[in-house]
């Protein structure tokens, strides 16, 4: 399958989740499995196999691909969650969306130290998201082999923010 064929099935939802953000709604590329694997076996084939020992998945369409990029990896799964969501120790992290701000937070003990960590989300928009479960990965000893995400908003220069990491984005808008 081809990325302008991934790319149709993504929706343009207006207003959401407010006034004058073009939310890009993943739903209908999800239901279709041909879609839907193209995109997992596409982040696993960028990063390889043997590579990677955790993968994170964002809240909370992050956790939707990151759980099976973590089973071709034979790797763990780990959530990164809104603030006061995980119910053991953790560590935050405040950071920008594009509409406003949130904390990140990630069990203390969800990595070891020098584990080789892919981070997975649906949208890469500000970079803010992204930046701060990096950080949080890095502060308990993890090793970011990467970023990545189904699409890329390139018109927000959030990559700019994520500076030194290999980054990778199957659709750019």
């Amino acid at each position: 399958m081809e990325t302008d064929q991934l790319k149709a099935l993504i929706r343009d939802v207006p207003d959401f989740p407010q006034e004058g953000i073009v939310f890009k709604d993943i739903t209908p590329l999800l239901a279709d499995e041909i879609a839907f694997s193209t995109v997992i076996d596409l982040i696993v084939v960028h990063f390889g196999r043997g590579n990677v020992d955790k993968v994170v998945g964002i809240e909370a369409r992050g956790f939707i691909l990151a759980s099976p990029v973590a089973y071709h990896f034979g790797a763990g799964f780990v959530p990164v969650r809104k603030k006061d969501k995980l119910p053991w120790e953790t560590e935050a992290a405040e950071y920008e969306l594009e509409y406003g701000t949130a904390t990140l937070e990630i069990h203390r003990d969800a990595i070891r130290p020098g584990e080789r960590v892919l981070i997975v989300d649906d949208v890469l928009a500000t970079g803010g998201t992204a930046r701060a479960t990096a950080d949080l990965v890095e502060r308990i000893g993890g090793k970011v082999v990467g970023i990545a995400c189904l699409i890329e908003l390139g018109f927000l220069n959030g990559r700019a923010k994520l500076d030194g990491y290999d980054v990778f984005s199957l659709i750019r808008y």
